[in-house]
């Protein structure tokens, strides 16, 4: 058994175009919203506009997953979705166990591509290569040296590349940078703008990396040293992060070091010594954070742990969760589990299993409701009815939007039984004596 419930059958589009049908205002009000910062101008009609836009009518919702396990002990499983975005920018990297010597290290990155995903995506596949060139990651493990050779290789790849893109002539793009590099005695938290990566130990979050925002008083001074501003919280009013790989075009002034142009790829590394606590290790993008706290995903992941044993599953059952709580971007993540992260016990499963069973009892509730008031069914009278009573044991962390599945699955079951009911013939009927 892997869940207590498994859904993918459900036909999720339908539901998600009745939400947009539903919130149709406020959902255009958004996007257009999101684009007046450097695309619309912020007419009620932007049909005509030559700038395309970065949404989709839709989202797409066709999702690729992969795992694997190390033979030094962990297990990891990725998932990532082109969601709302026009494109799908995001790239990633799992290398759980890396040639020679350091067999029994691993290496594990998320690279959140814009303007493009060229540089997203040849950093996934060179990255690496760039950090262990430095000589400095060796398995006699010298801390100090390991986190000087990760912050060389992000300054020789992000130089390498500029040659490129200019003999090359690449796009415009450039890459945030999530990583973690683990050894037999310690993990390397790695981090180059707003993507993220945390660390849960005893069920708590126990680490986290920060984000690179223009905002954040360092990097803003950083920023107009070197002659620019921060203007709508971006990087001369114009990018959201103030570190990336790439972006060539905020790093021109050839006599300023790399790491004081206006967007530096210059990494913050972390060291942390490994413990039998440590339960798993979450990269991912921020289509992931911009939808849910650190609190809450180590949460919602530790609580799915216990009624799950596919960790694909895991990640899918994440990405829908911030997808639902309105993430409008490309979303990726990857999950690395320790031998101490939580099992599938049957207490759990019983306990999923019963809250279920109250879900499909409310569900079935809210459709008396509306046949007793002669109303067709709408799915978005139950998921407004669910939302305002008290139901216990609903996922840490996910809340009601974490059953969705469960929710429309036993919704469609009463649709599909329902008949219209007669209309009543109030004249009553003709006696035929």
């Amino acid at each position: 058994m892997r869940t207590a419930r498994r859904a993918s059958n459900v036909e999720v589009p339908s539901f998600l175009r009745q939400l947009v049908k539903e919130t149709g205002k406020m959902v255009t009000f958004f996007f257009k919203g999101e684009k007046a910062e450097g695309v619309s101008d912020g007419t009620e009609d932007d049909e005509d506009d030559d700038m395309p836009s970065p949404y989709l009518e839709r989202p797409i919702l066709e999702k690729h997953t992969a795992e694997g396990e190390a033979k030094w002990g962990c297990s990891y499983a990725l998932a990532s979705m082109q969601g709302w975005r026009a494109q799908m920018e995001d790239a990633h990297t799992c290398t759980p166990e890396i040639d020679g010597d350091l067999s029994d290290w691993g290496y594990f990155a998320v690279f959140d591509g814009h303007a493009g995903s060229t540089v997203a995506e040849y950093c996934s596949r060179h990255l690496l290569d760039h950090i262990l060139a430095t000589g400095m990651v060796r398995a006699e493990e010298d801390k100090e040296d390991v986190m000087e050779g990760i912050r060389e290789g992000f300054l020789r790849i992000d130089k390498h590349m500029h040659t490129l893109s200019r003999q090359e002539n690449w796009d415009r793009s450039g890459s945030t940078a999530a990583a973690v590099m683990i050894s037999p005695c310690r993990i390397y938290f790695i981090n180059c703008g707003d993507s993220r990566t945390l660390l849960c130990r005893g069920g708590r979050v126990c680490f986290y990396t920060e984000d690179h925002k223009p905002i954040n008083p360092r990097e803003r001074e950083r920023i107009q040293n070197a002659g620019g501003s921060v203007t709508l919280q971006r990087v001369n009013g114009s990018l959201a992060v103030s570190r990336a790989l790439g972006d060539f075009t905020f790093k021109e002034v050839e006599w300023r070091p790399q790491t004081e142009q206006l967007v530096s790829p210059e990494p913050e590394v972390y060291e942390l010594a490994r413990a039998p606590e440590d339960e798993f290790l979450v990269l991912a993008c921020d289509g992931v954070w911009d939808a849910m706290s650190n609190d809450d995903l180590c949460a919602f992941v530790h609580s799915r742990l216990q009624v799950c044993d596919d960790l694909r599953e895991v990640c899918t059952q994440v990405i829908d969760l911030c997808l639902y709580k309105g993430s409008v971007d490309n979303i990726s993540i990857i999950i690395i589990c320790f031998p101490g992260a939580p099992k599938m016990s049957q207490e759990a499963l019983q306990r999923e299993a019963e809250m279920e069973e109250l879900l499909e009892a409310k569900v079935a509730e809210a459709f008396r409701m509306m046949r007793s008031r002669d109303e067709e069914p709408d799915l978005l009278f139950v998921m407004k009815f669910l939302a305002s009573e008290s139901i216990p044991g609903l996922p840490p962390g996910g809340g009601i939007t974490s059953k969705r599945d469960c929710i429309i699955a036993a919704y469609q079951k009463l649709v599909a039984t329902y008949t219209p009911q007669e209309p009543t013939d109030i004249g009553g009927s003709e006696d035929s004596s």
